[in-house]
C-alpha cells in the first residue's frame, strides 16, 4: 500500500504543479513555454485562456491523485481509473509526439511519466486487490 501511496503522490505532483500556470503572468509563461519548445507565442488572449483552462484542468487531476494518495480506502474506485486513464494520456502524447516529429525534451519525459505512473497504479492496485481478496477468503 505504500508503494500505491508514493505513486499516487508522484502523480499529484506532476500533474498538480501545473496550478502555478493559473497564477503566473502572461510573459513569463510564454517564457517557460517557449523554454519547453515552443515557437514564437505573441500576446493573444485566447491562447491566454486556454492556458489557464489546462491549467486549471490538470491542477484538478493532480488534486484527485492527491486526495487518493491521502486516503486510498476511501478513494478505492477512483484509484485504477487515474492509473488508467493515465496510461491512455501516455499513449495519446507519444503517438502525438512522434507524429508531429517533436524532440524527445519534453513530450518523452510526459509520455515516460503518464505510462510510469499509470502502469504503476494499476499493476500495484491489482496486487492489493488480489492479496485484500485471499485474506477475506481465509477468514
Amino acid at each position: 500500500m505504500r508503494l500505491l501511496k508514493i505513486f499516487l503522490a508522484v502523480g499529484a505532483l506532476g500533474w498538480g504543479i501545473c496550478i502555478f500556470g493559473i497564477f503566473l503572468p502572461w510573459n513569463l509563461a510564454v517564457e517557460y513555454l517557449q523554454g519547453l519548445g515552443a515557437g514564437n507565442i505573441g500576446s493573444d488572449p485566447m491562447l491566454n485562456y486556454w492556458f489557464r483552462m489546462a491549467c486549471g484542468g490538470f491542477f484538478v487531476i493532480g488534486s484527485l491523485f492527491a486526495f487518493s494518495a491521502y486516503n486510498p480506502e476511501k478513494y478505492r474506485g477512483l484509484i485504477p481509473l487515474l492509473g488508467w486513464l493515465n496510461i491512455m494520456e501516455g499513449i495519446v502524447l507519444g503517438v502525438h509526439g512522434l507524429r508531429l516529429g517533436l524532440p524527445p525534451f519534453p513530450f518523452c519525459c510526459d509520455t515516460g511519466f503518464c505510462l510510469f505512473v499509470g502502469i504503476g497504479i494499476v499493476i500495484l492496485h491489482q496486487k492489493i486487490s488480489i492479496s485484500e481478496a485471499a485474506n477475506e477468503k481465509k477468514c
